[in-house]
């Protein structure tokens, strides 16, 4: 009995670990082009993405594409080097007001996605908004894809 709950608890410890490398998705290459935003420009205001009040937002709810639109944006950043980045959700937060006739209650989810590259220490969070549509640009510090 010990051996069996031993050999469980091994099976759950490597079904976690091997989860946990696979959570950070490695942003597209240019010429997967229905998975990629194109966006020309980095924004110079610094809470841009990074801030609740102030997130990027993608829309894409009214047609069900709410969060593949997330992912074709992160999919056009790259770092300020022009580093492949890596992405990963963690989750929703933060009720903003939302123009989006999507939403029950005039209020829209944020999600925020950790956000990383090669040589980076550190993830950022970034706050996006699938519910409304703006301009969207690369949030100060990183760069973008331009093929």
């Amino acid at each position: 009995m010990k051996k069996s709950i031993s050999a469980s608890l091994l099976l759950f410890s490597i079904l976690i670990a091997s989860a946990g490398c696979s959570l950070f998705q490695k942003s597209k290459t240019p010429d997967e082009k229905k998975q990629l935003f194109i966006i020309t420009e980095v924004c110079e205001d610094e809470t841009y993405g990074y801030s609740k009040k102030n997130a990027v937002k993608v829309g894409g709810v009214d047609k069900n594409q709410g969060p593949l639109n997330e992912r074709r944006y992160l999919n056009a950043l790259t770092g300020p080097n022009g580093e492949p980045v890596w992405y990963s959700r963690s989750g929703s937060c933060c009720p903003v007001e939302s123009n989006s006739e999507h939403t029950l209650t005039g209020m829209a989810l944020l999600d925020v996605y950790r956000v990383t590259w090669e040589g980076r220490e550190d993830t950022v969070n970034l706050y996006i908004n699938m519910y409304d549509y703006g301009e969207m640009k690369a949030p100060k510090g990183f760069g973008i894809i331009t093929k």
